[in-house]
């Protein structure tokens, strides 16, 4: 690499030629459903807030809270009754997720004994509830995600008050976001617009390296309106939100269809209707529509690279996984998800084509590493991930092998760099753990360490960033991270 400056194009990885072959499936998943991961990803499908309450039926199956109860080896939708029942059949058939469902009459809880409590899940789904979350509940629902939780709300058009008790899922999730008791300064970074948008295709930007449009399930494209609304996005009070899928002639912070965010250690994604979900099947005497299937969106792609994306998709645990920040307990371990990249882009939040196979460059172990800058040009990536160092650990300490090569000739001058830093929640930094450069460049890699420990009880991001001038080029080579507490 030395002297020579690197493609922007940079080469194609495996992992993105296999969601390339994945697409065609898309919608019909199932056939082609990703390979077995290390981790099984427990999910949580309310049904405790009048989920099936008017026409809806949006549940995995009538047998709660175990669906296996119904068919402990479905092989297609009908093999289990909701209109959710396809979404739940394809996550089953992968052998990586574990699924249950909260019935009625309970209520969510975190931190506490029950089989269903939130500590025992990574995701939460939200599937347009209709009655109001309990002051308890909605504590519990914020600190699930913010010690490393995924939550998935999905919403409906205003209006949509199916059991006519005076709330509809707009002002039920918007109450969740403003009225929590843990955070009620927008903490995911928006708000859902009371609208009802009768019919349309929104379609999703153009982001290759995004891990819900990118999926292991197939590519993104479009979703579907059947009576929906939008959110309005608010990056000065989360710079995580993120829309992925606009109302047509909508871009930027408005007519937001789809869109994740982070809070803490958790992840969180919204959509903006239920017909994008729903299969068309379900209890009798419901009136329902086939959005999964509908062939002018890819819905059912969208649905479970979500799903994956919010359950870490094989990487650091959810809110049940014993590494959040508020616990006082300490389990040794490695806290990084895809500490070594060998899962591709997934885990980590990476600039464009950061995380690679390339053959410009080599692994310290494995295939995969994070090569950021190299283009002799100004260029800047960044590389994080969001992590809880649990309380009551006395020992974090972080370490990654890195090694930089260089076309710069100076020998006093640093004018490329790469930044190592924690940040906070809201992407302040709260501290600066080493800055490299070119006058850093040399054969092979260095194992670099740093102590968290004062970081412990807290929910932090690792930020790698690079930072190249317009001339030549530096590339820093990052591989084989780890944050290892105890």
């Amino acid at each position: 690499m030395l002297g020579s400056k690197r493609s922007r194009r940079r080469v194609t990885t495996a992992l993105a030629g296999l969601g390339l072959l994945l697409t065609g499936a898309a919608v019909q998943v199932g056939a082609s459903a990703p390979a077995q991961a290390a981790t099984t990803h427990r999910v949580l499908f309310d049904n405790a807030h009048a989920e099936t309450a008017g026409n809806a039926d949006w549940v995995i199956s009538t047998s709660q809270p175990d669906p296996l109860g119904q068919n402990a080896n479905p092989q297609s939708e009908t093999d289990w009754t909701g209109a959710l029942s396809s979404w739940g059949v394809a996550l089953q058939k992968t052998g990586d997720y574990s699924l249950k469902t909260l019935p009625s009459g309970q209520s969510l809880t975190y931190g506490g004994s029950s089989a269903q409590d939130l500590s025992n899940f990574d995701t939460l789904v939200l599937p347009e509830p209709n009655t109001l979350f309990t002051s308890a509940e909605k504590t519990a629902i914020m600190n699930f995600v913010k010690n490393g939780g995924g939550l998935f709300m999905i919403s409906d058009h205003t209006g949509a008050d199916r059991n006519n008790d005076g709330s509809d899922a707009v002002k039920i999730l918007n109450d969740l976001m403003t009225n929590n008791g843990v955070d009620n300064t927008d903490p995911f970074g928006f708000s859902i617009d009371s609208l009802d948008i009768s019919s349309g295709y929104p379609a999703a930007i153009s982001d290759s390296s995004d891990p819900v449009l990118n999926g292991s399930f197939g590519k993104v494209t479009k979703s579907l309106f059947a009576d929906g609304t939008t959110a309005t996005l608010k990056p000065a009070d989360n710079s995580a939100v993120k829309g992925l899928v606009y109302r047509s002639g909508y871009s930027g912070n408005t007519g937001a269809f789809f869109l994740t965010s982070t809070f803490g250690s958790g992840r969180v994604a919204f959509w903006g209707d239920s017909s994008p979900i729903d299969d068309g099947t379900g209890s009798s005497g419901n009136t329902l529509y086939d959005g999964w299937n509908d062939t002018g969106a890819t819905n059912a792609a969208l649905a479970l690279n979500a799903t994956a994306w919010l359950a870490g998709d094989g990487g650091t645990s959810g809110g049940g996984g014993g590494t959040g920040g508020g616990t006082g307990t300490c389990t040794a371990g490695q806290l990084l998800g895809n500490n070594g990249f060998e899962s591709g882009n997934t885990t980590w939040n990476a600039s464009s084509k950061v995380i690679t196979n390339a053959a410009g460059e080599s692994a310290h172990s494995g295939s995969y590493y994070a090569w950021l800058d190299g283009y002799g040009t100004a260029t800047t990536d960044t590389l994080s991930q969001s992590v809880a160092v649990p309380a009551g650990c006395t020992s974090a300490k972080l370490s990654f092998y890195l090694h930089v090569d260089t076309a710069e000739t100076s020998t006093t001058s640093a004018y490329d760099t790469l930044k190592v830093q924690v940040l906070n929640g809201s992407g302040t930094v709260l501290g600066t753990l080493a800055t490299y450069s070119n006058l850093n460049a040399g054969s092979g890699y260095t194992q670099r360490s740093f102590d968290l420990s004062s970081y412990a009880g807290q929910n932090i991001t690792l930020q790698f960033t690079g930072t190249e001038g317009s001339k030549y080029q530096t590339s820093f080579v990052v591989d084989d991270t780890a944050l290892n507490v105890s």
